[in-house]
């Protein structure tokens, strides 16, 4: 009897996982860089802008059809409120309270709230060690959060609540998709959702937000063009990419390295605190998401 060989990882795969995982975790350091002279609302619509007109030409140029059957129109509006409005609006509000490497950290405990929505939402079952990576998500949240004293915790407690929130509700948005697919093309998919979602931040800019065009610097303009081709556009196909050619868990394993990657570059390119707090919140973090993903 032949021994059984084992699979070797898909390479293509592997690049594809820490590309993606690159784009999204330097993009906290620049978002926070950018709320230097651009409000919040304006950089995600700004920047949405890029992305949906890259993600539109890729679908177009690699054949998918950009139609919605009139079936799925309610399932991808909801998608996009939940996975990009909710997602994208509060999670860079967290930033005017939170450091960049704390908000990708809170932010970050997404699989653990998963978890709880698929129990909920999908019937699945909430074992012992789903609700210990609940616990260790909180006790990490909680040295985060509180690591520097009560007083500096309740100054960074609307920055928390806003990157929580989002964490939660883009949670809900992955459960219920996976209930109620949206069966589209992925380019076209995203393209779509980013559009939807961003639409109400637009709305927003517009109405309460003003932003003097001519006094950004090239930094600005420089971070407004990476934040809509690199996170929002080719990071997202990537994504997908890698998902096709990577086992789920292997890929979700993977974005684990994302707040690891948000938190060094915020350390490195803003000069934000890397010390005990950081890195035990983060270790816990981890911890946390990577029970969740294994209960």
């Amino acid at each position: 009897m032949r021994p059984e060989r084992r699979q070797s990882p898909d390479t293509t795969g592997l690049l594809l996982l820490l590309t993606t995982v690159i784009g999204w975790g330097v993009n906290w350091p620049a978002m926070k860089l950018l709320l230097e002279q651009v409000p919040p609302f304006s950089i995600r619509a700004i920047t949405a802008v890029a992305g949906v007109a890259l993600l539109a030409l890729i679908a177009v140029w690699r054949g998918e059809s950009l139609a919605v059957p009139r079936a799925l129109v309610p399932r991808l509006v909801l998608a996009s409120l939940l996975n990009v409005t909710a997602w994208m609006g509060l999670a860079t509000f967290s930033l005017l309270w939170l450091a960049a490497g704390e908000a990708t950290i809170v932010c970050y405990t997404m699989p653990v709230w998963a978890s709880i929505f698929a129990w909920l939402v999908l019937g699945e079952a909430i074992t012992a060690r789903r609700m210990v990576a609940l616990a260790i998500g909180f006790t990490g949240l909680a040295v985060l959060v509180l690591g520097n004293g009560i007083e500096a915790g309740l100054q960074k407690l609307p920055g928390a609540a806003f990157a929580l929130s989002a964490a939660v509700l883009f949670s809900l948005g992955t459960v219920i998709t996976k209930r109620w697919p949206v069966a589209l093309p992925p380019a076209a998919q995203v393209a779509w959702q980013t559009g939807i979602g961003c639409a109400p931040l637009l709305a927003c800019a517009l109405l309460f937000e003003r932003v003097d065009f001519a006094d950004l610097s090239g930094r600005s303009w420089l971070l407004l063009f990476y934040g809509g081709i690199g996170p929002l556009g080719l990071c997202y196909l990537a994504w997908f990419a890698a998902l096709r050619r990577l086992p789920a868990s292997a890929a979700a394993a993977g974005t684990l390295l994302t707040p690891v990657v948000g938190v060094a570059t915020a350390a490195v390119f803003l000069g934000e605190p890397l010390g005990a707090r950081e890195l035990i919140a983060l270790s816990l973090t981890i911890s946390g998401v990577v029970l969740a993903i294994r209960g």
